[in-house]
C-alpha cells in the first residue's frame, strides 16, 4: 500500500489551497484558521486606507499630484468598478508630452501600495534617466484603468499604474533628443 499523499506535489508547484484534508464535513481545524486568517487580512486589504500624505513624504522631493476617481467613497469604489476607472470632476493633472506618466492608485491591496509604491517609483526614476516624466499621480480610489485617462490627459507616452505592479498601458517610450 503507497502512503504517499497524492497532492503534495500539488502543494510544492502552488500556494492554492489543495488537498487540506478533512474532519468530518468540514476542513481540518489548523486548515479552517488558516484560511480565516488569510481571509481577514485580504479584507484589511480592500477596505483599509492608503496615506496618501505619508506616500508623498516618502516620495519627496519628486512632484506628486494628487487626484481621486470618480468613485465618492470605498463603499463605491467596490462596488462601482466603472468610477474607480475614471477621474472624479475638477482634478487638473500636468500637460504633457510625457515619455513616462507614473500613477500609484489605492486599488484593491493598500497594504500593498504603502509597503511597496515608494521603493517601485524610486527604483523606476532612478532607472529611466533621460526620460520626461510627468510628476506622480496619486489617485485615490483608483482601478488600474485610471491611467488610461490620466495618460492621456498628461499626452504620455507610457503610463505604468502602480498597485504596486500593475501597468495600464504598454507603448514604447521615445528618449528625449535634446
Amino acid at each position: 500500500m503507497d502512503a504517499r499523499d497524492p497532492f503534495e506535489e500539488l502543494r510544492r508547484r502552488t500556494r492554492a489551497r489543495v488537498g487540506l484534508g478533512r474532519a468530518g464535513d468540514g476542513l481540518p481545524t489548523a486548515a479552517l484558521l488558516d484560511f480565516q486568517m488569510a481571509h481577514a487580512r485580504a479584507r484589511d486589504a480592500v477596505h483599509g486606507r492608503v496615506d496618501f500624505a505619508r506616500l508623498q513624504a516618502a516620495l519627496a522631493p519628486v512632484a506628486c499630484v494628487r487626484v481621486h476617481s470618480a468613485a465618492a467613497d470605498r463603499p463605491t469604489y467596490l462596488r462601482r468598478p466603472d468610477l474607480g476607472r475614471r477621474l472624479g470632476e475638477g482634478d487638473r493633472l500636468p500637460e504633457g508630452p510625457f515619455d513616462l506618466a507614473i500613477v500609484v492608485a489605492d486599488g484593491l491591496s493598500s497594504v500593498a501600495v504603502e509597503t511597496h509604491a515608494a521603493e517601485l517609483v524610486a527604483g523606476l526614476l532612478a532607472r529611466l534617466a533621460g526620460f520626461a516624466i510627468g510628476p506622480v499621480v496619486l489617485a485615490a480610489q483608483g482601478r488600474v484603468a485610471i491611467g488610461d485617462e490620466i495618460g492621456g490627459t498628461a499626452r504620455a507616452t507610457a503610463c505604468p499604474t502602480s498597485m504596486p505592479t500593475a501597468c495600464c498601458q504598454r507603448r514604447r517610450p521615445t528618449r528625449s533628443r535634446g
